[in-house]
């Protein structure tokens, strides 16, 4: 069986595919602000979907990257350890896909049911950085 080391500096760069989604959804936003055509200043409801999507994915990025230091002093079984670290970054993509597919028309009244992906994300980022706390908790005094 093979043995992996759970250290930040091996798991810091699992966010590979987190900034440029970002910056495209940046990008998307200025662009449908600027295309009449798109729709997007149609429906208020959407545009505050679409916002709201976009700050969670890079204020939930952040947090993970925080946490995966954090995690090298946490005192945790390693299944543990490692739902932590995946947890926070598997939020930071749930929450917003669940923001953006909610309202995938310009016409759309009210969300969908992708709007339960936002649940689940909160809920899979609650569950990580609560573990990840209780672990900091017990970890022994220098």
């Amino acid at each position: 069986m093979r043995s992996y080391d759970t250290r930040s500096s091996d798991h810091g760069g699992n966010h590979p595919d987190h900034v440029p989604s970002i910056q495209y959804g940046g990008y998307f936003l200025l662009t449908s602000l600027r295309d009449r055509g798109s729709h997007y200043m149609d429906n208020a409801l959407r545009q505050n979907f679409f916002r709201a999507g976009h700050a969670h994915a890079g204020v939930i990025v952040l947090l993970s990257l925080i946490c995966q230091i954090l995690a090298d002093s946490a005192s945790l079984p390693a299944a543990l350890l490692w739902m932590a670290r995946i947890g926070v970054p598997a939020a930071a993509i749930l929450m917003p896909l669940g923001f953006f597919l909610s309202m995938p028309s310009p016409a759309s009244s009210e969300p969908n049911g992708f709007i339960s992906l936002i649940y689940v994300g909160a809920i899979v980022l609650a569950a990580s950085v609560l573990t990840l706390g209780i672990g900091l908790l017990r970890t022994p005094a220098m």
